[in-house]
């Protein structure tokens, strides 16, 4: 098999390597997922969440050296904006006495100014029914995309669908892992886009493999070439989709601020190994597979073809 596909034409060598080079990064999520897992947010593991806005503009790193010298426990700061901030901490028995410790803190300092917009407590129970409400829309999601794979395309096109849809979400949910980025609710609708997107670019490859090997009923070209061919008269079309699908979604992450970081990189992610697995996995899989244009053709009986002959 490996031979076939090094001594066959440069696109099918391309997409093979592809392979190959997700076969690996999907390890590598794995592997990153099973030892440092995901980074939940308070969405999910609960916890206190307080906004304070300051009179000046003041050092994302300053402003978190203050508030260690008067906190004990861990927490997380993020930056809204200038003078906006936003700190989350894990819920603990002394996490009430350190906000009161933190807040009299930063509003007394003179330099800081600071004035709590809000503070508010989200229990670790509500996180867990979240939690249990998004995997079950994701795995509901992935059911209807596997009923309506089955009733469109021949088995070794669904499959290699479902495959490289498979292989998007590990890979966004590898990088979150592997840089540790906060994996809350809007991430994990993130993750429900990608389900999406990812099958309508790999729908879009297989409509045209389809299409070429109904019309080479006679195998005059290999499988390889028509997957190649399919893949071409689709690339167009798919590189602008992605293009400007991207340019949006890189505007949201560079302007929309923090809340909504984390969304727009899992998208971003999403949509990039999305179109790089429409390629490389779904159109490359049903290939291994054995899918040729043998499996579209028309059966008829010996009576019909008959009357077919019949002048």
């Amino acid at each position: 098999m490996l031979n076939y596909f090094l001594k066959g034409e440069k696109g099918t060598r391309l997409r093979f390597i592809g392979m190959l080079l997700s076969a690996m990064l999907v390890l590598l999520s794995v592997f990153a997922l099973t030892q440092k897992g995901l980074n939940f947010g308070l969405d999910f593991t609960g916890g206190y969440l307080t906004e304070f806005t300051t009179s000046q503009s003041v050092e994302l790193k300053e402003l978190q050296s203050f508030i260690a010298k008067n906190h004990n426990g861990e927490f997380e700061l993020t930056a809204q904006g200038n003078s906006h901030f936003q700190l989350r901490e894990a819920p603990s028995a002394s996490a009430t006495a350190n906000s009161l410790d933190w807040q009299s803190a930063v509003t007394q300092n003179d330099d800081i100014n600071a004035q709590v917009l809000s503070s508010a407590y989200i229990g670790s129970q509500v996180g867990d029914e979240l939690f249990d409400q998004g995997c079950l829309a994701m795995f509901a999601a992935m059911i209807a995309v596997m009923i309506y794979l089955a009733v469109r395309f021949e088995w070794r096109l669904a499959v290699g669908s479902v495959v490289a849809l498979v292989h998007d979400l590990i890979l966004v949910l590898g990088l979150f892992s592997l840089l540790q980025i906060e994996f809350n609710l809007t991430v994990l609708a993130s993750l429900l886009a990608i389900i999406g997107y990812s099958l309508n670019d790999s729908i879009i490859v297989g409509d045209r493999v389809r299409e070429l090997l109904r019309v080479q009923s006679n195998n005059v070209l290999s499988p390889a070439t028509i997957i190649n061919n399919a893949i071409k008269s689709t690339l167009t079309r798919t590189l602008i989709t992605s293009g400007t699908t991207l340019a949006t979604v890189a505007s949201v992450w560079l302007l929309a601020g923090a809340p909504l970081q984390g969304f727009a990189i899992a998208l971003f992610t999403g949509i990039v190994v999305g179109t790089f697995s429409s390629i490389c996995i779904a159109a490359t899989l049903p290939e291994l597979l054995g899918l040729s244009a043998k499996n579209y053709e028309v059966k008829v009986d010996a009576h019909t073809q008959t009357l077919l002959d019949m002048p």
